[in-house]
């Protein structure tokens, strides 16, 4: 299979046109963003090739999911998976800065794999720039952006250098619900953490810690289990 295609057990993605291809990072917090009892709407920020919009209308069968990407060559990448995939009536692809948008109705979770990078240079490819940087997003502008478009009783999740956590917080005005620190193996730091929001306050956050790899070349059980219903060799 070419390189430009990643398949998935129920959904393939062209990854030709899109700056950022399908990453661990983004299976990541679309298999582990939660909702409520009741999840009609959902929505993906910097959604790239659709990925995550894609593993949300599978998770969430009675969910529509709009995807918003501010970059042209990705939101047509992303229309063209979400369009050839079995959930094409549920999924929208708005090409917009979601600074700028302004739906009729709110959403029930959000979900990003933001851009990041906040002090390194950036890449000459202005494109994959826009997509690893955040020039175009900054954090507080996700968070202000994912509490004007969240219900209530709605969940905002987000991934970020562990590093970043502090800094992440810290824009937003939300009360953390979730924290999950991902670790490569087992004796490594964590280097990617995984953060769930509320406007509403309902205790102290859960704290979790997820290992990839086992140590030994294979994968461990919680992550095969999280990630399983989308990768195909799990």
């Amino acid at each position: 299979m070419s390189a430009d295609v990643f398949r998935f057990k129920h959904f393939v993605i062209s990854q030709q046109g899109a700056a950022m291809k399908v990453g661990t990072d983004g299976v990541l917090v679309g298999a582990w963003a939660s909702a409520g009892d009741i999840c009609r709407r959902i929505l993906d920020v910097g959604t790239g090739t659709g990925v995550i919009a894609l593993m949300a209308a599978q998770r969430w069968p009675e969910a529509t999911v709009t995807g918003i990407e501010s970059d042209t060559d990705a939101a047509e990448c992303a229309r063209r998976n979400a369009a050839a995939s079995q959930w094409s009536d549920r999924i929208e692809i708005v090409h917009d800065a979601v600074q700028n948008y302004f739906p009729e109705e709110r959403f029930d979770l959000i979900v990003s794999n933001p851009p990041y990078y906040d002090v390194s240079l950036p890449c000459p490819d202005s494109a994959r720039s826009n997509a690893r940087h955040t020039h175009t997003l900054t954090f507080a502008e996700l968070c202000v952006a994912a509490r004007r478009l969240l219900l209530p009783d709605g969940r905002f999740a987000v991934i970020v250098p562990s590093e970043s956590v502090r800094a992440f917080v810290a824009a937003g005005d939300m009360h953390l619900v979730r924290r999950c620190d991902v670790k490569t193996t087992p004796t490594k730091p964590p280097k990617r953490t995984m953060l769930e929001f509320s406007t509403r306050f309902s205790g102290a956050a859960q704290c979790d810690t997820l290992v990839i790899g086992d140590g030994s070349g294979g994968y461990d059980d919680r992550y095969k289990a999280l990630v399983g219903d989308f990768y195909l060799d799990f």
